[in-house]
C-alpha cells in the first residue's frame, strides 16, 4: 500500500478526535489540573527561598522538567493497547489481514494522528499556559535544542513499540486491561515521567538509566535541560536507537506469531 493511504489513516484520526470538542476540553482541562498538581508539590519542596537548587536542579528547570517529561513526551498510549485488545476480541483484526496493509504500520500511521492531535490541542495550549504562569527554561544550548528533537522522536517510537507489544499480547490474553495496567506501572516507575531518575536511590536509578523506559521521558528531557554534554548526548542516542532496534524487532517477530495464532482461532 501506498505511503498516501496511511497517511490518508494519520488524517482521519486527527478528525476523528477533533469531532468531538467537548472531549478535548475535558482532555486539556485534565492534563493542565494534572500538571499544576505536580508543580505545586515542586514548589513546597523548593520552598520561597530564591535560587534553591535540589541536587543541582533548580525550581525552573524542575518545573521545565514536569512539563517535558509529562504531556509533552509521554502521549496517551492506553488509546492503543486498547485499540489492539477491542480489534482482537471483536475479530476485526482479521479484516486487516485481508487488505493490502501491515497492521503494525496501520497501527503507527493511525497513532501519529493521536499523536498530532494531542499535541497541537492539548500539549501546546498546556505548555503555553504554564509558561505564562511560571515561566520554563529554554534549550541549553541550540546543540541540546537540536538533540532534543531526535530524542523526541526517539521518545514517540520508543513508546509507541512498548504500547503495541503489550496489544499484541491480546492475542494469547484475549484482554488487555491487565497489560495496560501492567505497562503503565512500568512507565509510571521506569520512565521517569512522574518521580526524575536523579531521586530515585542509587542502584534503582542505575537500572532504570539502562532501560528503554528512560528513553521515553528521562533522557529527551535531561537533554534539553543540559544535563548531558554532547559526548554523553550521542552515546545515548545511539543506546537508545540499539534499545528501538530490539523492540522493533520484537515487534516484527510477535506480531508474525499473532498472525499465526489468529490463523488458527479463526480456522
Amino acid at each position: 500500500m501506498r505511503a498516501s493511504a496511511y497517511a490518508a489513516f494519520t488524517a482521519r484520526t486527527f478528525q476523528t478526535r477533533l469531532a468531538y470538542r467537548n472531549a478535548v476540553w475535558a482532555a486539556a482541562f485534565g492534563d493542565l489540573v494534572f500538571i499544576f498538581a505536580r508543580i505545586a508539590i515542586w514548589v513546597s519542596v523548593y520552598g520561597a527561598a530564591a535560587g534553591t537548587t535540589v541536587d543541582g536542579v533548580s525550581l525552573p528547570e524542575a518545573i521545565t522538567y514536569a512539563v517535558l517529561a509529562g504531556p509533552v513526551l509521554y502521549w496517551d498510549f492506553s488509546r492503543l493497547v486498547n485499540e489492539v485488545g477491542n480489534a482482537v476480541q471483536t475479530g476485526d483484526v482479521a479484516v486487516m489481514l485481508l487488505r493490502p496493509l501491515h497492521y503494525p504500520a496501520y497501527l503507527l500511521a493511525s497513532h501519529l494522528g493521536n499523536f498530532a492531535f494531542q499535541l497541537l490541542l492539548i500539549v501546546l495550549p498546556i505548555t503555553i499556559v504554564v509558561g505564562l504562569t511560571y515561566g520554563l527554561v529554554p534549550p541549553a544550548s541550540p546543540f541540546h535544542g537540536l538533540a532534543f528533537l531526535a530524542f523526541w522522536g526517539l521518545s514517540f517510537a520508543m513508546l509507541f513499540s512498548l504500547a503495541t507489544l503489550a496489544g499484541l499480547l491480546a492475542f494469547w490474553l484475549m484482554t488487555v486491561f491487565a497489560l495496560e495496567w501492567f505497562l503503565m506501572s512500568l512507565m509510571t516507575l521506569l520512565s521517569g515521567g512522574l518521580v526524575p531518575l536523579w531521586l530515585f536511590p542509587g542502584w534503582l536509578a542505575a537500572i532504570a538509566g539502562h532501560l528503554p523506559f528512560a528513553w521515553v521521558s528521562y533522557y529527551p528531557s535531561a537533554v534539553y535541560l543540559g544535563w548531558l554534554d554532547p559526548a554523553q548526548t550521542l552515546v545515548y542516542f545511539a543506546i537508545g536507537l540499539g534499545w528501538l532496534g530490539v523492540l522493533l524487532s520484537g515487534l516484527a517477530w510477535l506480531w508474525s506469531r499473532a498472525r499465526h495464532r489468529l490463523i488458527v482461532q479463526g480456522g
